[in-house]
């Protein structure tokens, strides 16, 4: 799973200052991880990118350097 490769919860992948996230409420933490990893697949415009995947590591690319680390 993506999640477990980037080491990170679903809460952490989510891009908080989209107006979806605060339109779906998303800040709620009785939210399981079942429910917002649903939300984030129905929304993928909410998941933090991009992800780089390379032999069972992954990242978010926020920037070239991150991306050089992986590569």
């Amino acid at each position: 799973m993506i999640l477990q490769q980037l080491k990170m919860r679903p809460r952490q992948l989510l891009r908080s200052k989209e107006t979806l996230y605060k339109e779906l409420q998303l800040d709620n933490d009785k939210l399981s991880d079942q429910q917002l990893i649903e939300t984030m697949c129905a929304n993928p415009k909410l998941i933090e990118r991009p992800i780089v995947i390379k032999n069972n590591q992954a990242i978010i690319g926020r920037s070239p350097e991150a991306i050089l680390n992986i590569l």
